[in-house]
């Protein structure tokens, strides 16, 4: 009898589909909480279930229905507050407490395994970027295919960007998403989400075009690969591609066989590591689903159906257009050759980690040479940040919208130069879109307090929207292989 043989694509959405039913049922319960505090020198640690919940601070009284504000407002307190705080509930008051935090259920408690797989592709990103990016270079043979490449890539990035930030901008005022949020709803996401905001506030950066310019050349390489500085990793490898390029041929070769085998040693790896795929995709969307639970959706069905349609929108319409008719592909086998990435920057939001995944897909599933992926892919994991930029797009538009703000011709031009030029920075992680975001408000005088009313659906918005930016590095790559020759024909059968 012939053994079933499940593919892996299969395994990892079979992942995905249980992993949303088990965090479906094994939700944090939004009226419980887990107290510690003091009592008689000993730590105590509590599971208490509550409808109401008061604190008294300093003879003054707050009282709380809500866990969501209850633990963004405990965790504003000084530690002298929380010390002389009493928690009063129904049965019982707690002094001298030290902490009040969510119950954890088992959905949540094996997030760690899905991290651990998060943690194995950035573990290779970098190196992966590094070694194939200055392969990429080297064996392009002259300084004018790399400029001539390097162009069509970069211009090819920074129009799709264009294109995905503007149909933001259209969706976001035909809907009007915005007007659609009632003030009460408005009020509760503000109170709710407010001290996470003040939070990613204090870490944001000031957009200068000239310090993204300075940035670019790292003071010391290896502190760059440290703190995971693409853009800096890709000029250094950039740099020394091209120096490769210019050296004789008996002295570059050997080099370029090193980062050739490290490169091809990187690939193998990704293989390994997508083993335990279906139960990485499993551990993060059972944890996500456990801990924010659909009920969010509902409030934000608008600005999420907008931000969604957007998104589909431009990664089947406009991709399917780029590749079918500058790839001279179907959009179909392109589809059907990058959708194990696709699945896996669903799950990681991570532009990054999915990078090792992209590159085995394009290459194998897609025929892309690999002096190609090792060029346009690392490039793109970097500079290429579609579904982010239209993200931004509608978000701006639905926070403006809500404050009973007009934005000009004028300011929405500017939103599209300054999410372009933004995205460029935006590092290939999850969750940096919201500082970038915080750029683009400030650039259009729009209340940053606005970003509070969509933080809780951020993370799951990340997920879609790093689908996007994956789809775009992968169609532009497609592009500039068949501009070149370097795109063969491959059986799809087994992808």
């Amino acid at each position: 009898m012939k053994k079933l043989k499940i593919k892996l694509h299969t395994q990892i959405i079979l992942g995905l589909i249980l992993g949303a039913i088990f965090g479906g049922i094994f939700h944090i319960n939004k009226n419980e909480i887990e107290i510690t505090y003091i009592e008689n020198k000993s730590t105590i640690s509590e599971t208490i279930k509550f409808d109401i919940i008061e604190f008294l601070i300093a003879g003054e009284k707050e009282i709380f229905k809500d866990q969501t504000n209850l633990l963004q407002r405990f965790n504003q307190l000084t530690p002298e507050q929380k010390t002389n705080l009493i928690v009063v509930t129904k049965d019982k008051s707690f002094r001298q407490v030290k902490e009040i935090k969510k119950v954890q259920t088992i959905a949540t408690q094996i997030k760690p395994i899905g991290t651990i797989f998060i943690n194995l592709l950035n573990m290779i990103a970098i190196p992966l970027v590094l070694s194939s990016l200055i392969v990429g270079v080297a064996s392009l043979g002259n300084l004018k295919k790399l400029a001539r490449i390097g162009s069509k890539t970069i211009f090819l990035y920074i129009l799709t960007t264009i294109i995905a930030i503007s149909i933001g901008l259209l969706l976001g005022n035909l809907i009007q998403p915005g007007k659609k949020l009632n003030p009460q709803t408005k009020e509760e996401l503000v109170a709710a989400y407010q001290t996470e905001l003040s939070q990613k506030v204090q870490t944001r950066i000031e957009f200068s075009l000239t310090d993204q310019i300075v940035n670019l050349v790292p003071r010391n390489v290896f502190k760059a690969m440290v703190d995971a500085e693409m853009l800096q990793i890709v000029f250094f490898a950039l740099m020394v591609g091209i120096s490769l390029t210019v050296l004789s041929q008996t002295k570059a070769e050997p080099v370029i066989k090193i980062f050739d085998g490290f490169s091809d040693a990187m690939i193998k790896m990704v293989d390994i590591i997508m083993k335990i795929a279906p139960i990485g995709v499993f551990a993060l969307i059972s944890a996500t689903v456990a801990e924010f639970g659909f009920e969010i959706l509902g409030t934000l069905g608008w600005y999420i159906f907008t931000v969604l349609a957007g998104l589909i929108i431009h990664t089947i319409f406009v991709y399917s257009g780029l590749v079918k008719f500058f790839g001279k592909l179907k959009p179909s086998i392109f589809f059907k050759g990058i959708r194990r990435a696709q699945i896996v920057a669903f799950t990681t939001s991570s532009s990054a980690a999915t990078l090792p995944v992209n590159m085995e897909c394009c290459e194998e599933n897609l025929g892309i040479s690999k002096s190609i992926t090792s060029f346009t892919l690392p490039l793109g994991a970097t500079i290429n940040m579609d579904g982010t930029a239209l993200y931004q797009g509608v978000a701006a538009i639905f926070i403006a919208q809500v404050f009973g703000m007009n934005l000009t011709i004028f300011d929405q031009l500017t939103i599209i130069f300054t999410a372009v030029l933004a995205s460029i920075g935006t590092a290939p992680v999850p969750g940096v879109g919201i500082i970038m975001l915080l750029i683009i408000l400030k650039s259009v005088h729009i209340p940053e307090i606005g970003i509070a009313l969509i933080l809780g659906v951020d993370r799951i918005l990340d997920m879609c929207r790093t689908v996007t930016n994956i789809t775009g590095d992968a169609a532009v790559s497609t592009v500039i292989a068949r501009s070149e020759n370097q795109l063969s024909k491959v059986d799809l059968s087994e992808a």
